[in-house]
C-alpha cells in the first residue's frame, strides 16, 4: 500500500563559477567499491553532487574502526564506465542516468546490488506502490537561454507551451529578437525533463524539439546555438554558482530566465522561494523499497538513520549541505516524509 536569469545574471557570477570548477569537484563515484552491507544508490543528475556531499559527512562521523555499521554511497548519473558493479556481490547493471533510470535500476535489482534511487520527481502511476518517496528538499525547475543569445527574459507558461509544440519557432514572436527558436530538453529518463514537460501541461514535446543534452549542463556544445532554450535546476545552477561545478557540470553560456514575471533567483543568487512556492517548485525525493526501509535488519536500520524524519540528511549538517548545494530546506516535519 502508498504511505501517506535572467540575462542580467552577472557574466562576473557565471565566470567566477567556472573558475572555481579545477579546484572543487562537484560530483565523484565512490572512491573504494562499497561493501554489501553499505547504502548505494544511483540515479538523478540534480542531486549527484549533493549525494557526494552527504556521502562525504556522513561517512565521516563513522569511527574508522567501526566495521559494523553500513556507509552511505553514491554513483554517478553519467561517466566512466557505463556499466557499474554498484557494491562489493551484486549485478553489474548499465549505469542509471536520470531519476526514471534510477528507480527502474531500483526495481529490477535487490538491496545486495542497490538500496536507493535519488529521484527529482514525484512518484508516478508506473512506479511500483512497494517504493517509498522519502522527501528531503525543495526545487524548482526554469528556462534558460545562453547568454547574448535572441530570447528575451522573460516568458509566460503559454510561451513555454508554444515553444515545445513549435507553434512558435522564432524569437521575435515571443519579445525576443529575431531568429530561430532552437528547443532542448533533458535526455529521455531524466527527472528535470518529466517534471518540466508536466508542469508547462504535460505536453508532448514537437518535432522541432531535441533531446540529447545532459540535464544541467550548459557547457554543452549546442548551446552555442543563440536560440537555444533549455530547462535547468535552479537549485542545481546555485549549487555550480556556489563553486560545486565540475568540467561538464557547470553553466556554460546559459543563464536562467523567469516565468510570468518571477524571477527564479534573488538578487544574492539563490532560489527564490516565492518562486519555488508557485507551480514550478518540486520537491525532491529518495526512492527505497519500503520492504528495506522497515525492515528490522542492519540495512533497514542504516535506510531509517539516513532518510528518516529523525535521520542524517534531517539534521544539522544534512540540512547544511542542502542548502551550500543551492537547495532549500523542507519546512517543520517535511523532511523525510514518505509522499505519494
Amino acid at each position: 500500500m502508498r504511505h501517506t536569469a535572467a540575462k542580467a545574471l552577472a557574466a562576473v557570477a557565471i565566470t567566477a563559477a567556472l573558475t572555481t570548477v579545477a579546484a572543487v569537484p562537484a560530483m565523484a563515484d565512490p572512491a573504494v567499491t562499497p561493501a554489501a552491507k553499505d547504502i548505494v544508490g544511483v540515479g538523478s543528475d540534480t542531486t549527484q553532487a549533493l549525494f557526494s556531499k552527504f556521502s562525504t559527512d556522513y561517512n565521516a562521523t563513522l569511527p574508522a574502526t567501526d566495521t559494523t555499521t553500513p556507509r552511505l554511497y553514491s554513483w554517478d548519473a553519467t561517466g566512466t564506465p557505463s556499466t557499474i558493479t554498484p557494491k562489493t556481490g551484486g549485478s553489474s547493471i548499465p549505469r542509471p542516468n536520470g531519476s526514471g533510470a534510477g528507480i527502474g535500476a531500483l526495481n529490477t535489482t535487490t538491496n545486495t546490488t542497490l538500496d536507493f534511487a535519488r529521484s527529482s520527481r514525484a512518484a508516478q502511476a508506473t512506479d511500483p506502490s512497494t517504493f517509498d518517496f522519502i522527501a528531503f528538499a525543495k526545487d524548482a525547475v526554469t528556462w534558460s537561454a545562453p547568454t547574448g543569445g535572441y530570447a528575451p527574459n522573460n516568458l509566460t507558461t503559454a510561451n513555454l507551451v508554444d515553444i515545445y509544440t513549435c507553434v512558435k519557432t522564432d524569437w521575435s514572436q515571443l519579445g525576443g529578437t529575431a531568429g530561430a527558436i532552437k528547443p532542448y530538453l533533458p535526455q529521455t529518463g531524466s527527472g528535470t525533463r518529466s517534471f518540466f514537460l508536466q508542469a508547462i501541461g504535460n505536453i508532448t514535446p514537437g518535432a522541432c524539439v531535441t533531446s540529447t543534452p545532459e540535464e544541467n549542463e550548459g557547457t554543452d556544445p549546442v548551446f552555442a546555438n543563440l536560440g537555444s532554450v533549455f530547462p535547468y535546476s535552479v537549485g542545481h545552477y546555485v549549487g555550480q554558482l556556489n563553486g560545486h561545478a565540475s568540467g561538464s557540470d557547470a553553466p556554460g553560456v546559459l543563464t536562467l530566465r523567469n516565468i510570468n514575471n518571477v524571477p527564479p533567483l534573488t538578487a544574492t543568487n539563490t532560489l527564490n522561494p516565492a518562486f519555488a512556492g508557485g507551480s514550478y517548485g518540486r520537491v525532491l525525493f529518495n526512492v527505497v523499497r519500503d520492504g528495506d526501509y522497515t525492515a528490522n535488519t542492519t540495512q533497514g536500520t542504516a535506510l531509517r538513520a539516513i532518510f528518516s524524519p529523525t535521520g542524517w540528511i534531517c539534521g544539522t549538517t544534512g540540512r547544511a549541505d542542502i542548502a551550500s548545494y543551492g537547495f532549500l530546506n523542507l519546512p517543520g516535519t517535511g523532511c523525510g516524509a514518505i509522499i505519494h
